[in-house]
């Protein structure tokens, strides 16, 4: 799987606005969180439709409605994170940060 590297970070693709998500919703293109092409647009600002064409061009199914709002988000290579999804709003979280209970 391709990456976008920053030093010591990878870009994440995040959609935090609430409608749709953008990995969660197509849990099932783990790609998209990470897809070189598209972190490139959003960072140059590229507009979402623009985006969504991308996107149906280069895979065979998905919604992408949720790159109205993407950002990219900074991670430190080799760290285990999760993307939490509430009415299309994701966050995400670093396991390191996670706390668990005991029983």
């Amino acid at each position: 799987m391709n990456k976008v590297y920053e030093g010591e970070f990878t870009k994440v693709l995040v959609s935090p606005g609430f409608g749709a998500g953008w990995s969660t919703w197509n849990y099932n293109i783990p790609e998209l969180l990470f897809d070189p092409v598209i972190v490139r647009m959003v960072e140059d600002g590229t507009s979402a439709e623009t985006i969504e064409a991308y996107c149906i061009a280069k895979y065979s199914s998905g919604y992408f409605g949720g790159s109205t709002d993407l950002e990219v988000v900074l991670v430190k290579t080799g760290s285990d994170f999760i993307i939490h999804e509430y009415d299309g709003s994701e966050t995400l979280q670093l396991k390191d940060e996670m706390k668990w209970l005991q029983a």
